[in-house]
């Protein structure tokens, strides 16, 4: 089996992106990010109009890898621009979230456009709890949600099941546990088979513009009162 951080595969149409450290739970690791950017810009290359992201192993993704990540930033420059990717990205993409997306990886749940998830799936953003700022997550629940549902998760950090998130309107489907992978697979064919340039069209001119004529991704990172806390576990409620 192959060690790479991120897995890539090409259907007819569509494309999965995958998360492959599942003996971490999918924690990132530092070169994660590099590897997702260049995994997206591949399957974009072969002609992806529908992109699943997903985990390895039967688990979305953990968050950090914070025992990699003590003592260093670099991998920093590279998440931003992902996630900047995945903002002007024309395919549609799908999480298919499966056990739980904590902290960064919360931020990639709710970057898709749609989320399916399982029943006793949780989604936490949970960076207030232990002292440290939560751009990634910040920019797009700015993007997606109401302020109010947005303190829920960023102010709350409290973890939201798959009923809260379709009850709130940040899960697409709400499915059986065992069935999400299954279900996000079917969507993703089903959907790449539609008419060229229909999902694309339809996602641009959905999509909510820039705060402020402004780049949302820079300036959840420069708050007043934001902190510079080493990356650390998520605390226990």
């Amino acid at each position: 089996m192959t060690d790479a951080p991120v897995l890539t595969a090409l259907h007819e149409g569509w494309g999965e992106l995958v998360l492959n450290r599942p003996d971490r739970r999918n924690a990132l690791a530092p070169r994660s990010a590099a590897a997702l950017r260049e995994g997206l810009a591949a399957l974009l290359a072969g002609g992806a109009r529908v992109i699943l992201l997903r985990g390895e192993g039967g688990t979305f993704c953990s968050g950090l890898d914070v025992d990699l990540f003590r003592g260093g930033a670099g991998w920093a420059a590279d998440w931003t621009g992902f996630h900047r990717d995945l903002y002007a990205c024309p395919a549609l993409i799908i999480c298919a979230l499966e056990r739980y997306a904590i902290n960064a990886g919360a931020a990639l749940a709710l970057a898709s456009d749609l989320m399916v998830a399982g029943e006793d799936a949780v989604l936490t953003v949970g960076e207030a709890a232990i002292g440290m700022h939560a751009p990634m997550n910040l920019a797009w629940l700015r993007l997606r949600a109401p302020e109010s549902v947005a303190a829920q998760l960023a102010l709350g950090a409290g973890r939201m099941r798959g009923s809260d998130l379709h009850r709130l309107g940040l899960a697409w489907a709400l499915v059986p546990d065992a069935g999400v992978l299954d279900h996000a697979r079917e969507a993703a064919g089903r959907m790449a088979a539609w008419p060229a340039g229909t999902l694309a069209g339809i996602k641009a001119a959905l999509r909510r513009p820039l705060p402020e004529g402004g780049d949302v991704f820079d300036a959840v990172q420069a708050r007043p009162g934001a902190l510079g806390a080493s990356p650390s576990r998520v605390a226990r409620p």
